[in-house]
């Protein structure tokens, strides 16, 4: 779709329109009776005779799943179903974990702005569109728990957003949890050239941690007691400090990467190394810290000089380095929808097939301390599932069915379900073409 912008407006061209509109439409219906969050089903429902990997244990053949209330009753292969539950059989299918993604860029979030390189209180919930189609587009890619972080452009952008893909419109009804009125996420940090150069940004790498060292360093002493007044940014670093808040710290070279580690060692916060390109020449280091990565096999499409070590066997090096590894999406430098694909690259690259699927599910639950709830398929924990048609390490298999909490909310029969799963890029909508601006022209504006 081509758009041009003029001044703060997009003026969508005529090709573009019929286009347009017809992809909202399905996008209109496929948010449907999302005025409220899904409710789950009070009856239990037995999905029955499929192949269910856990990723708590091995896969279990001729599997039954039971779920009732939003949450997994039972799973195995002898499973005492109660009499009045719906069933629903599965003979030939594959059920797993909902997938994690530790890193993307879904309902056009937006962070901080540039007035300085360090923004701790902005809060990414603010700038979320819960009705970007983005949103569904992740679910057809059987995604169903995010990690939505602001840009890398600053030293500090923000706080992340921990998502909850449930149907909804309000940014409470899609939160993993809210806690006295914020919801819980996490912190967004960089290095490396990304927050380098700008007017009032850093020029050099040892200024941007000396920039990071001096935030943190007056930081301690508002969080000792020193409070003349309230000072939310100050506020937003304390939780870093005291561990509430994690670390997802951008960054790209091993020279990097080791910067993050002495910052991590004299503040003592916890972080989560995101993308980590060069984290395979440093492994072993990773591994000794107790670091874990989230990490992306394709980067930066159309080159970046920080990425040009990249290598396929990263993910598997640091596997076998003990280091605990996750798989990301950062939607859109990777589609939601090729999660999948990502795990069969890195499968490629010398990854166990099991340790990719825990990539997806598991490990990226761990390392955004979701674990007790979602990431695994056990009994008491979120009814966060997919069905598939085949192996999900196969590039000829499909997602069928990606359940939510207990509710099915997409479904690849359903043609406005099928549109988000096989459409274009934002499926139609002129609302995800763009990563930082949303302003589409008045329909008289409409060429």
């Amino acid at each position: 779709m081509r758009a041009t912008q003029q001044g703060r407006r997009f003026v969508i061209h005529a090709k573009s329109k019929a286009l347009w509109l017809a992809g909202a439409a399905a996008i209109a219906a496929a948010i449907g009776g999302a005025a409220a969050p899904a409710a789950a089903q009070e009856r239990a429902i037995a999905i029955t005779g499929a192949r269910i990997l856990t990723m708590a244990g091995e896969p279990i053949e001729n599997g039954t799943l039971v779920i009732q209330n939003g949450k997994i009753v039972a799973v195995g292969s002898d499973v005492a179903v109660p009499a009045d539950a719906e069933r629903i059989e599965a003979k030939g299918r594959v059920i797993m974990p909902g997938i994690v993604d530790t890193h993307s860029h879904i309902g056009q979030v937006a962070g901080a702005d540039g007035s300085g390189p360090i923004q701790p209180e902005v809060r990414a919930m603010d700038s979320i569109d819960p009705l970007a189609s983005s949103i569904g587009k992740a679910r057809a890619g059987g995604v169903t728990t995010v990690n939505i972080m602001p840009g890398s452009g600053h030293l500090m952008s923000g706080q992340t957003f921990y998502m909850k893909l449930r149907g909804g419109r309000t940014i409470e009804d899609i939160a993993f949890e809210m806690k006295n009125g914020a919801a819980l996420g996490g912190m967004k940090m960089a290095n490396g050239t990304n927050p380098m150069g700008r007017s009032g940004f850093p020029g050099t790498r040892a200024k941007s941690a000396s920039l990071v060292r001096e935030v943190f360093t007056d930081a301690k002493a508002y969080c000792a007691g020193d409070k003349k007044k309230r000072e939310l940014s100050k506020d937003a670093l304390c939780e870093v400090l005291s561990g509430e808040r994690l670390v997802h710290f951008h960054t790209h070279r091993a020279d990097d990467i080791m910067t993050v580690l002495r910052l991590k060692q004299e503040f003592g916060f916890d972080v989560l190394i995101q993308h980590g390109t060069e984290t395979y020449k440093v492994a072993a280091e990773l591994a000794r810290a107790g670091v874990p990565v989230s990490n992306i096999t394709l980067d930066a499409p159309g080159g970046k000089l920080e990425t040009i070590d990249l290598r396929m066997d990263n993910a598997a090096i640091l596997e076998r380095a003990g280091v605990l590894v996750s798989i990301h999406s950062d939607d859109a430098i990777v589609d939601s929808r090729m999660l999948l694909r990502e795990a069969g690259l890195a499968v490629r690259g010398g990854m166990s097939r099991d340790g990719a699927l825990r990539a997806l599910t598991i490990n990226g639950a761990k390392q955004l301390r979701l674990d007790k709830r979602v990431g695994s398929l056990e009994a008491g924990k979120d009814a966060d599932f997919l069905v598939l048609d085949g192996d999900p390490l196969s590039t000829y298999t499909h997602i069928l069915e990606t359940w939510v909490e207990g509710a099915k909310l997409f479904d690849r029969s359903r043609p406005e379900d099928l549109l988000m799963a096989t459409g274009g890029y934002g499926a139609g909508s002129p609302m995800d073409a763009s990563h930082h601006h949303w302003e589409l022209a008045e329909e008289e504006g409409l060429e």
